[in-house]
């Protein structure tokens, strides 16, 4: 597969008895589709996958594959473990239920590279579906250089990174001036999207663009078909909001700014995360 586009990490919604509520869900993931993603990923970070029992991880995927089969669009499912085997058996339950997995490199465990190229080679061996790797070394504490991203791209099941360094360093600069062949770079740090695109970039998933989806969508048709100026204006828009719904721990802003704009019915989050402060929410819905 080929990815571009915008994708959106659905936050999962929450009734007031603490259920996930499934026709906000739904609701979510038509509005965004409606506005222009690609696709949706399911069961990420934002999604609170860490405090979903199975039969709610099980109910997010249905909710989402549903709809993303309803309007043709791409359906990416988070999946993987630190563990390799564990992994592995991640990833053969996606059979016929989604497009491609992201998987994060191992975390905790802290692999050498040499390590994280096997992980990702035995489980391109091994899986259904096609891989994105998610690299975000601020959460699993393992960095990963262009170097070995190009031979993860290089691997025939592998066919893009989210890339999540915080910022925009030497290694990313490096990957994207010289990429494997069909291999896509998706920006997965919000305020760095439009830089990102600069780049070369060929899209991103992001939280932030559960809110103005068709605008994330114009920043990179913008940046695509050369028109740099309004790219330019929009792109440092768009980081600053993105910003704004980064002020507190992911999800909890956007779940914020979402209940306060009527889109679900609580912001409510699991432990041991902790809803939003007032502020922080006013904040970003001022900046919308």
């Amino acid at each position: 597969m080929t990815f571009r586009g915008v994708y959106v990490p659905l936050i999962t919604p929450f009734t007031e008895d603490g259920e996930v509520a499934v026709e906000a869900l739904d609701g979510l993931a038509r509005a965004v589709l409606d506005e222009g993603a690609a696709g949706l990923v399911a069961l990420g970070t934002t999604a609170e996958v860490a405090m979903l029992a199975g039969e709610e991880r099980q109910a997010v995927v249905e909710v989402c594959a549903k709809v993303c089969r309803e309007r043709g669009a791409t359906l990416v499912v988070g999946a993987g473990t630190s563990d390799t085997r564990g992994s592995v058996e991640a990833l053969r339950g996606l059979k016929d239920q989604a497009d491609a997995a992201l998987v994060t490199v191992p975390s905790f465990v802290r692999p050498s590279e040499a390590g994280v190229l096997a992980h990702f080679t035995v489980l391109s061996e091994q899986s259904p579906v096609p891989l994105i790797v998610y690299n975000i070394p601020y959460r699993t504490g393992q960095s990963v250089g262009a170097a070995t991203l190009r031979r993860l791209g290089e691997l025939p099941m592998v066919t893009g990174v989210k890339h999540a360094v915080g910022g925009v360093d030497q290694d990313t600069v490096a990957l994207l001036a010289d990429l494997p062949e069909d291999f896509a770079v998706l920006a997965g740090d919000d305020p760095f999207f439009s830089a990102l695109l600069a780049l070369g970039a060929s899209g991103g998933i992001l939280a932030s663009a559960h809110l103005h989806t068709g605008r994330f969508v114009e920043l990179l048709e913008a940046w695509s078909s050369g028109d740099v100026a309004h790219a330019r204006a929009l792109g440092h828009r768009l980081s600053v909001m993105s910003a704004s719904l980064f002020a507190e721990p992911n999800p909890t802003v956007v779940k914020g700014v979402l209940h306060a704009r009527g889109l679900i019915p609580t912001a409510s989050v699991r432990l041991p995360l902790l809803p939003a402060g007032q502020a922080s929410i006013e904040a970003a819905v001022r900046l919308l």
